[in-house]
């Protein structure tokens, strides 16, 4: 009897130990929930927020109103830290209305006509009256999406410190498709992808539905993200068979409450590959009809099927000049296939030829300007943000502004292919402003990348914004825990491009780590520094295409094997004389593809911009820069500017310890730590390289590499992530 009750006292102790464990607030933190913890807010804001939230008020039974429901109280019972009741009559002051006027009557004694007429399909509306002579707060649309948009900004705000007396704020997208790009592959592979495999088990679906899948729907919703590609731009055929179309059907019942469509990528010779046709010509009556009657069979599964992103004619991917006919040809021929459902087709601009050319940066301009009005109205042309391929420094592409009579939609690296992939703290935020901010002067001074990419410049008819996906199975869904922000950032910006950098980095500090300022500060800090960093130690003052063969991880400038505009040297062409891709009028003349105001500040080199200096430019090494500096002694500057940013970078997060769970503080100690190694590896390697050519010391106060060029050329990386 003794040791019986020895077990069983043990045993009670082992569940009351266990219990505390789960509801200490010290528990392990495994970034699983992103954004949006909803943990319990500091005392002094739980006390300001009380008197506005006292119920909440949900009617409706949709699977919408139902996601709106549970959010709202899950984030409001979480946030005051006690169960905040949900019901469906305003009982009480404080009450917390979401609806449209359709779904909750109530709503409908109000004047909401007049504003809901403005926000759209998918703007909200939040604001503070009174009904039943009860002081409420609002959150309302036209559609149930728009309410779920509504409830996700209402408890940012929370989140955030905002105040929520006399609330009254608007908000609908500036930009129509708001997409992210899985570069996905049927095997469970990401190309690309640094934070594990697929989420897709296409082995599992369509019977078993990973519950991971409506919380990747979720995080979408809370940014504004409507659109997801499922599968790799380098596409296969078989997704578009009926057995995979079945399993595509699954996930897209799951999205669809969260305002989220699907996206499938078109393989363009999927007509021989999957049909046992002898042709995919564009223009050939059975491969129109294939298209059409394939269409169909997919809107059958997914009547809601978004259209298809496409890859064609590039990196040796099949498409419509395999036939001598254009990218329109091809591009409307998908586009009458999905046209009467509704669909699009993204066509995507990343194209170049499979001879080298004189300059690579001009080859998409020069294939899709002279199409210009010939493609159908449901296709988008989705274009990079530079003209070669997700540089860390690149200047906006020439397309935007150039293309007025066709939809462009701008497409953006989340994903960090060459920017340390999941190993570096990398924000990418004023990345993707720098291309948002640029001025085309397609119609003078003021004409903006972002006025192009939401439609105001040109009247687009449709509008859209792509993010290659960042997102993975690891637990923590980025690999990095600050890749999370990234993804964060592209929903945010998407849903308005005028958005800041900084603004959108507090928000995500505040959601993600803490409310408290001098964390928010020191955080908002190390991030906005990290971009530049980023530029620095790699490819400075424009230079570009520095990385190592098929990972693009390390450094590889002395690569010179291959094909030409596969190389480093093809595009640094560093030689005794200088360093830089001439790329002026007396060079290959790519500046002649930017508006006359544009062309003239890239073509001269007392006017261009430093950043981009050896991006249009072959300079001398002792050119004087603005500083005083010559040009080789600028060059090393910078590589050692970007190692010491990431050693202050380390030094604020260490001065973070004891303010972040200790789970993910130490995550990213360690990152930081790898980050530092690598960013002194391409220093290194990059200045000793360039050394051998400019003939000249390194400047002195500068530390001096303590390895050789050889040793950083026989380093040999296996096996890494989405190569």
């Amino acid at each position: 009897m003794r040791t019986t009750a020895n077990f069983y006292t043990g045993l009670f102790l082992l569940l009351l130990l266990s219990k505390s464990i789960l509801i200490s607030p010290l528990y392990a933190e495994d970034g699983y929930r992103l954004w949006l913890r909803y943990d319990p807010l500091s005392s002094e804001q739980i006390t300001k927020y009380q008197p506005f939230i006292t119920q909440g008020v949900v009617p409706g039974r949709s699977a919408t109103m139902t996601i709106v429901r549970n959010e709202l109280a899950q984030g409001l019972s979480g946030l005051l830290g006690k169960e905040v009741p949900m019901s469906e009559q305003v009982t009480r002051d404080g009450a917390i209305i979401a609806g449209t006027p359709d779904s909750a009557p109530l709503l409908q004694q109000l004047s909401l006509e007049d504003t809901l007429r403005q926000l759209g399909e998918e703007g909200y509306w939040l604001f503070s009256t009174r009904i039943n002579n009860k002081a409420c707060t609002v959150i309302t649309a036209n559609t149930e999406v728009g309410v779920l948009y509504g409830v996700f900004h209402f408890l940012r705000l929370m989140q955030t410190g905002q105040t929520l007396a006399a609330l009254s704020l608007s908000s609908r997208p500036k930009v129509q498709l708001r997409i992210l790009n899985h570069w996905d592959n049927l095997d469970g592979s990401v190309e690309r992808g640094y934070a594990g495999a697929s989420l897709w088990q296409w082995h599992e679906l369509p019977t078993y539905k990973d519950p991971r899948y409506a919380d990747y729907a979720r995080a979408n919703a809370s940014i504004g993200i409507n659109g997801t590609v499922l599968t790799n731009v380098n596409a296969n055929a078989l997704v578009l068979t009926e057995e995979y179309l079945r399993k595509v059907a699954a996930l897209a019942d799951i999205f669809r409450p969260y305002g989220i469509k699907v996206y499938l990528t078109a393989r363009f010779s999927a007509p021989i590959e999957t049909g046992g046709l002898a042709t995919a010509d564009p223009l050939d009556t059975a491969v129109i009809a294939w298209w059409k009657t394939k269409a169909d069979e997919i809107y059958r599964h997914i009547p809601d099927f978004g259209g298809f992103l496409v890859k064609a004619n590039s990196e040796g991917q099949p498409g419509p000049q395999n036939y001598n006919r254009s990218h329109a040809d091809g591009a409307n021929m998908l586009a009458d296939a999905v046209a009467s459902h509704g669909g699009v087709v993204m066509w995507r601009a990343f194209v170049y030829d499979n001879n080298v050319p004189d300059d690579r940066a001009k080859q998409a301009y020069n294939e899709f300007v002279p199409l210009d009005g010939q493609f159908r109205d449901n296709v988008l042309v989705q274009v990079k943000n530079g003209p070669i391929d997700f540089q860390p420094r690149e200047p906006f592409h020439p397309l935007f502004g150039a293309m007025p009579e066709t939809p462009l939609m701008l497409e953006l690296q989340v994903t960090q292919e060459y920017f340390g992939q999941g190993l570096h703290l990398t924000y990418l935020a004023p990345y993707y402003k720098e291309c948002l901010q640029s001025d085309t002067y397609a119609k003078g001074k003021g004409s903006y990348v972002a006025q192009v990419i939401d439609g105001t410049l040109h009247d687009y008819p449709i509008t859209g914004m792509a993010g290659v996906s960042n997102i993975g199975a690891n637990r923590n869904w980025t690999g990095h825990p600050f890749g999370q922000a990234n993804w964060f950032t592209f929903g945010r910006l998407a849903w308005n491009p005028a958005l800041s950098a900084e603004a959108i980095a507090q928000e995500w500090i505040q959601m993600t780590f803490s409310e408290e300022e001098q964390v928010v500060q020191l955080i908002t800090d190390l991030m906005m520094m990290s971009y530049e960093a980023a530029v620095n130690y790699r490819t400075p003052l424009g230079l570009h295409h520095l990385m190592a063969w098929h990972h693009h991880y390390g450094p590889g400038p002395w690569i010179d094997e291959g094909r030409a505009d596969w190389t480093p040297v093809y595009y640094h062409r560093a030689d005794s004389g200088g360093i830089g891709f001439d790329r002026t009028t007396r060079g290959s003349d790519a500046v002649s593809q930017y508006f006359p105001e544009v062309r003239q500040k890239f073509n001269d080199i007392t006017t261009v911009p430093e950043n981009l200096l050896l991006w249009f430019h072959h300079v001398d090494w002792d050119h004087r820069m603005q500083s005083g500096r010559t040009l080789w002694e600028a060059l090393c500057y910078k590589y050692y500017e970007g190692v010491d940013t990431v050693r202050q970078m380390k030094e604020i997060w260490h001065s973070l310890e004891g303010n972040i769970d200790s789970q993910r503080y130490e995550h990213v100690k360690a990152l930081l730590e790898i980050q530092l190694q690598h960013a002194i590896e391409w220093r290194n390697a990059c200045v000793l390289y360039f050394q051998t050519y400019s003939q000249r010391p390194i400047p002195s106060g500068l530390e001096k590499p303590d390895k050789t060029l050889d040793y950083y050329k026989s380093i040999e990386r296996k096996y890494l992530p989405g190569s």
